[in-house]
């Protein structure tokens, strides 16, 4: 039989796997980057602040129809 090189036949699978695992992890690192920057300039124009205006209008309409009367009432007789 003839000579085999291991790293031809997957004797370099744990080394490839942790490479993949790093590779991995610095493209999650920069998409989050990414995503972070996106947010900070979607909050700073003015899509951004009409939509933080409405959701701030919603959760005010929202505490102040929780209040008062119940929605249902149950009557006995």
């Amino acid at each position: 039989m003839g000579g085999f090189c291991l790293a031809c036949f997957g004797g370099d699978k744990e080394q490839r796997r942790e490479e993949d695992r790093l590779a991995s992890e610095e493209a999650r690192s920069r998409a989050a980057e990414a995503a972070q920057k996106r947010q900070e300039q979607f909050d700073k124009s003015a899509a951004g602040r009409a939509a933080r205006a409405q959701m701030a209008a919603m959760a005010k309409q929202s505490a102040a129809s929780n209040t008062g009367e119940p929605v249902l009432k149950w009557q006995m007789g």
